[in-house]
């Protein structure tokens, strides 16, 4: 467990930040991007598990606690330098992958099929979980970044990847629980007629 009992070190005054295992690289290097742009989506998240608090909304925020969990062990196995591990992180495996392809078909079912792409918004948590799909796929371009120089759980990976479409349907599913119209994209709609 990590016990953190002094918040500041003064170690990063330098640009610098420490990696698992103790190794120093510098705060905008590409792995502290990618887990820094995880724990950002973390905390979009964790804003989403806060805004569904409706009972309507319970299997949604239940779903998205555990996510939480796991992105922070997905930013702490980002934060092993290729190479090394530490048994006290765990590795994203495939069971996590299939739950979430479970999740998504099973909030997919009750949904309508869509005819166009769906507009951000509606109610608020609608609106937080597309801004959190967004983030994640940030998060998942930086970790593609990073892999093109150093190997990544192709696990990892596919999480991530997977994320973001369940965040989608998590969004949809969103509205839809609460009886909230969604708003579809109507190309050129807005453009003035000649």
């Amino acid at each position: 467990m990590v016990t953190l009992n002094k918040i500041y070190t003064r170690t990063g005054d330098d640009g610098t930040t420490g990696l698992v295992g103790g190794a120093r690289v510098k705060k905008n290097s590409l792995r502290v991007q990618a887990y820094g742009d995880i724990d950002e989506l973390n905390s979009h998240i964790g804003l989403c598990a806060t805004l569904c608090e409706s009972a309507d909304l319970a299997p949604l925020k239940e779903k998205l606690l555990l996510i939480q969990n796991e992105l922070f062990d997905i930013g702490s196995e980002l934060a092993c330098p290729t190479g090394s591990s530490s048994p006290s992180i765990p590795i994203t495996t495939p069971p996590q992958v299939d739950r979430l392809e479970k999740w998504i078909d099973e909030l997919n079912t009750n949904l309508p099929t869509l005819q166009s792409f769906v507009l951000p918004g509606g109610t608020v948590p609608n609106a937080s979980l597309h801004i959190s799909r967004c983030v994640c796929r940030r998060a998942e371009r930086s970790i593609l970044t990073l892999h093109e120089s150093e190997s990544i759980n192709e696990h990892l990976r596919h999480y991530v990847n997977r994320l973001s479409d369940l965040l989608f349907v998590m969004s949809r599913a969103a509205a839809s629980l609460v009886g909230a119209q969604e708003s579809l994209w109507k190309p050129g709609a807005s453009r003035p007629q000649p």
